[in-house]
């Protein structure tokens, strides 16, 4: 039998008010918003860097329910005082583990914090020099399979209906396959390549495949709300209206991001490899071969997702001169707020 909820809860109830031990400030709680500055870059580079954090993924199941049960309490009132620290470090790993929207419990590999573990084999895979057609169509499959979970793990309900991820998938995998076993075999047949410089050419092949897989995938998925527009907010989260112009903008941006993401992750490792592997000790040993790649290329995963995300905040800003005209009839506010997405 397991322990009830109030010896768990206490095991990892600290004392109220308990003073920090970190030297870094922490701001003022607010229940459901980030603890960092989002109208920077920095802010929300630090955002990203402190949900991304892999470590979250080894939190006890205990001390996840704690969280949510303090949290609970702080929301209705009924919590001790505890330290702004505390606060944030509660809701870190409550947002790590459950959809803010639906509650959902998100399954690790889908998380933000295990974006990069479980992440970094596919990438290895993707950038495997001398790929068979057979291992490029999986690894391609699989890692438009992943993004697929883990987009539909932080889904946004009300814009996003379930057909409408099954329609994204589908044609991000099929173009991610066409185009790299595309390439793949056209630059197998090009005869003005030498043996290496083909070897060479083949490694970025990724890129492109993966890059157009994510612009086809946000497109599909996402082309109701240019359609229909999304939700428009002031600055107490009422709802003003629905917009097709901050709809464009949205995807705009999360294509961009999209593009950029992969950038230095399929893009940098073939680059860095092909020097390293000049050494001879590498050259005839097979074992370090595979354990620099893997290396090198979770390095480069890691460094590049925070910084790719951060280009725009998730809850980004639109002036409403630039909305569609009934706007200024709705609000006397001049700066109005939508959710981007992921």
């Amino acid at each position: 039998m397991g322990q009830n909820t109030s010896t768990i809860t206490q095991t990892y109830k600290p004392e109220p008010g308990t003073l920090s031990r970190s030297k870094v400030p922490y701001p003022p709680f607010e229940l459901g918003k980030p603890r960092f500055d989002q109208s920077t870059y920095l802010g929300r580079l630090s955002h990203i860097l402190d949900i991304t954090d892999p470590k979250l993924l080894l939190t006890p199941k205990e001390k996840v329910e704690c969280a949510v049960e303090f949290l609970e309490d702080y929301k209705n009132g009924t919590a001790p005082k505890y330290s702004d620290e505390q606060l944030w470090q509660w809701q870190r790993i409550k947002n790590s583990f459950f959809h803010p929207d639906t509650g959902e419990k998100i399954y690790a590999p889908f998380r933000m914090a295990g974006f990069v573990p479980f992440g970094s084999p596919i990438i290895i895979g993707l950038l495997w020099p001398n790929p068979s057609f057979a291992a490029t169509i999986f690894w391609q499959w699989l890692n438009q399979t992943h993004n697929a979970c883990f987009n539909y793990s932080h889904r946004n309900q009300m814009h996003t209906p379930f057909n409408k991820y099954l329609e994204g998938y589908a044609g991000a995998v099929t173009s991610a396959v066409t185009i790299a076993v595309g390439l793949q075999a056209l630059v197998k047949r090009a005869n003005m390549f030498s043996p290496t410089t083909k070897m060479l050419i083949q490694r970025f092949i990724p890129f492109p495949a993966v890059a157009s897989a994510n612009i086809c995938n946000v497109v599909l998925m996402r082309k109701n709300e240019l359609e229909d527009g999304i939700e428009v907010l002031d600055d107490q989260n009422n709802i003003v209206g629905t917009s097709k112009i901050a709809a464009k903008r949205a995807l705009t941006e999360t294509a961009i991001t999209r593009v950029v993401l992969p950038i230095p992750i399929l893009i940098f490792p073939p680059i860095i490899m092909s020097v390293l592997e000049r050494s001879k000790y590498l050259t005839y040993n097979r074992g370090m071969r595979i354990f620099w790649h893997s290396i090198v290329v979770t390095a480069c995963f890691a460094i590049a997702l925070p910084h790719a995300i951060a280009l725009f905040p998730q809850n980004s800003q639109i002036n409403v001169n630039e909305l569609e005209e009934d706007f200024k009839d709705k609000t006397d506010q001049t700066v109005l707020y939508y959710n981007k997405g992921l």
